[in-house]
């Protein structure tokens, strides 16, 4: 108890000095925090319960302070930022960004340094927090960063002369090089952040820095690169024309640096901007090259070596996401890929990660010891949840457009295992790679027929589309794969359409995204394909033929055209076709004119005319056009149309009308014949077209007068 005493009666000691008039006092009272305070958990709690950090805080902020006084100050708050979150929440109270950007500009170097590096350790720990381990962060949902603190990256963003004064330190020594760089690779987050660096001439800048002999330099100025071209073509472009001071190319400087005589990190880091000015298209091909060649026998191969367990744990899953993001849209790189190093055995190693050497029994450990424990393990989950998420990537990518290497990756355990527990990962990023596998894989006719069907893969499907707070994104890729599995040679489609999935799809045509309207009404059309009539009355009747107007006058062609490939599904089968008219008749033909008498390409109003065609099909459906005039008379306006495919479409239609098989056919000819409709087909015959020629021969063979 006598030592508690004593140690609390100095500490008061010495705080007391903080506040004395005498700058010698000062001088050794901050000395002698700053020494107590590294290491120290403790007394960082102790001088935030205090109310010593408003003192710190205004020694900063004192003109008539020493810079000596100053520096030592800054190397307490530096301590404080490796703390507790609340700690650093304390530090973001007082604004302690904003005071230690004003230290940049002393004239003192000790000082300019002690600040560089307590912002550098501020950024790394809310870049730590808001680190995604993937490449389209979603920067309006981002996590809160520790201490509940405003983004640090406003502040350095909202003074117009902070970043240039950033810039202009990467002329300096290593360490401001190493800090400078790794504080904006922690800012650069948007594309306007992004253009504001390249303005401020960041990009000629890390050319010097690449320059440099020091490892550490080296890493974050290529760091820091790939974060400035990072998604942002116009900054990719004049990064990869852009010659430092030294006349040296930056594009050059980063090729160079992809060699194996550099370590994995360096060799990493180059990859990643080389994937991303490839994926932006700022790399310069050769002629008769489908990618710069530096991509195929460089950045490729690096990727594919990086993901081996040799590596580390947060190298391997960096590497994984970036060549998911490398081969996902070009098939010749997958299929490379896929043949590379064993790659998808490598992958399959991210699913089931070896166990770690036993660990201490908690029974007989400190209180720090167990914290540590406890925190190692926390650790080892989120990195195998990581792993498992940047696998289920590079999966995706792989099988996007080759049935061979969907099937080697199918046959790998356990892919599907590990794919439909993550389908319920209360986390956002991991669940979306998984959809984004099993949308990739959904590709197969194969797979659909077999595993698929083993693995009821559509339950969790339909249970993420059905969430009322799920991110559009998610709803997208999983709507997508369930549009493949309600093609008709799916075993799933029945289960499917038994649990929902017309009311589902049909609620997904309303969504103010069009691609998710486009899902739902190519998820419809998938069902309503060769379906039962109970099935297609079903669709109509929950869809409504005002949705049906509101879809046919969507501003997203594609939603339009997918709409009118539904109602052709809905309106196949004689018996079909007279039901459905039957009940809906008027309107699905003011449909038909609504396109038709629309601005819309040649193929959109061929879509048209060929429902209009299976209209003509059915047997009491025919009635609905005959007794229509001004159908009648679009019909024979389409047969004389400049455009070949309408002609055939409006052809097919009337040979469908006048089928001399079907009852009534002869009412039906006198009637058209009344109209000139046989003396155009006689015309149609001089066409040089042999498919038209061969519709309207057909149809003209038809005639029973």
């Amino acid at each position: 108890m006598v030592c508690g005493n004593m140690e609390v009666e100095v500490f008061r000691s010495f705080i007391d000095n903080l506040y004395d008039n005498n700058d010698d006092k000062v001088g050794d009272a901050v000395v002698t925090l700053k020494n107590a305070v590294i290491g120290s958990q403790r007394q960082k709690d102790t001088i935030i319960e205090q109310g010593v950090l408003a003192r710190l805080v205004h020694l900063l902020v004192d003109p008539d302070i020493s810079s000596k006084i100053k520096t030592d100050v800054v190397y307490i708050l530096s301590s404080i930022t490796n703390g507790s979150d609340s700690n650093i929440k304390s530090l973001n109270d007082v604004d302690i960004v904003t005071i230690l950007l004003t230290g940049l500009v002393s004239s003192d170097e000790k000082l300019v340094s002690a600040c560089l590096s307590c912002l550098r350790s501020l950024f790394l720990t809310q870049s730590n927090d808001l680190q995604t381990g993937d490449h389209d962060l979603d920067l309006l949902d981002l996590p809160t960063p520790r201490g509940g603190a405003v983004l640090h990256h406003q502040v350095i963003f909202g003074d117009p002369a902070v970043v240039p004064h950033l810039v202009n330190l990467l002329g300096c020594g290593a360490f401001h090089q190493i800090a400078v760089c790794d504080i904006l690779s922690s800012c650069c987050r948007t594309t306007d952040q992004q253009n504001t660096l390249l303005t401020a001439d960041l990009a000629k800048a890390l050319s010097s820095v690449l320059s440099s002999p020091v490892v550490g330099v080296q890493l974050s100025g290529l760091r820091c690169l790939a974060e400035l071209v990072q998604h942002n073509e116009t900054v990719a472009v004049a990064t990869a024309s852009t010659i430092g001071s030294t006349g040296k190319a930056l594009l050059s400087q980063v090729v160079q640096f992809t060699g194996r005589e550099y370590g994995e990190d360096i060799q990493l880091a180059a990859s990643r901007i080389l994937t991303y000015l490839y994926r932006l298209g700022a790399l310069p091909t050769l002629p008769g090259e489908p990618e710069p060649g530096v991509i195929t026998y460089r950045v490729l191969p690096c990727l594919v070596r990086m993901c081996k367990k040799e590596e580390g744990v947060e190298n391997r899953i960096l590497a994984a996401d970036t060549l998911a993001f490398l081969i996902e849209v070009n098939a010749d790189l997958q299929r490379i890929a896929a043949v590379s190093n064993r790659l998808i055995s490598t992958m399959s190693s991210f699913l089931r990660l070896e166990p770690e050497s036993q660990e201490p029994r908690e029974s007989g450990l400190t209180r720090l010891q167990l914290t540590r424990l406890t925190c190692r393990m926390e650790q080892r989950v989120a990195s195998e949840k990581e792993m498992r998420r940047a696998a289920f990537r590079v999966f995706a990518s792989l099988g996007a457009n080759d049935e061979d290497i969907r099937k080697k990756i199918i046959d790998t355990e356990p892919l599907m295992d590990c794919v439909v527990t993550a389908l319920d990962d209360p986390d956002g990023r991991v669940q979306m790679s998984a959809i984004r596998c099993l949308h990739s894989l959904s590709r197969s006719v194969q797979l659909l027929r077999t595993t698929f069907q083993d693995h009821t893969v559509w339950e969790p499907l339909m249970k993420i589309l059905g969430l009322p707070n799920a991110k559009v994104d998610s709803l997208v890729v999983a709507s997508s794969t369930l549009c493949n599995l309600l093609l008709e040679f799916s075993p799933s489609k029945e289960r499917i359409l038994e649990s929902g999935a017309v009311d589902l799809l049909c609620s997904l045509t309303h969504k103010y995204d069009p691609s998710l309207r486009l899902n739902g009404v190519w998820g419809l059309m998938n069902m309503a394909f060769q379906a039962e009539q109970r099935i297609k009355s079903q669709i109509m009747t929950t869809l409504g033929t005002d949705q049906v107007f509101r879809l046919l006058s969507d501003t997203e062609i594609h939603v339009v055209m997918k709409t009118l490939g539904l109602l052709r599904n809905l309106l196949s089968n004689k018996h079909h076709i007279d039901h459905i008219t039957n009940i809906y008749g008027k309107q699905l033909m003011q449909a038909v004119v609504l396109i038709l008498e629309s601005e819309h390409s040649p193929d959109v109003k061929e879509q048209a005319l060929c429902i209009l065609a299976n209209i003509a099909d059915g047997d009491s459906a025919k009635k609905l056009i005959v007794d229509n005039e001004d159908m009648l008379k679009k019909l024979t306006s389409y047969m004389l149309h400049n455009n070949t495919k309408l002609q055939i479409a409006a052809v097919v239609c009337i040979q469908n009308l006048i089928w001399r098989n079907d009852e009534g056919s002869a009412d039906r000819q006198s009637r058209l014949k009344d109209i000139g409709v046989f003396k155009i087909l006689h015309q149609l015959l001089t066409t040089s077209d042999t498919t038209l020629f061969e519709k309207v021969k057909m149809a003209l063979q038809q005639l029973t007068m």
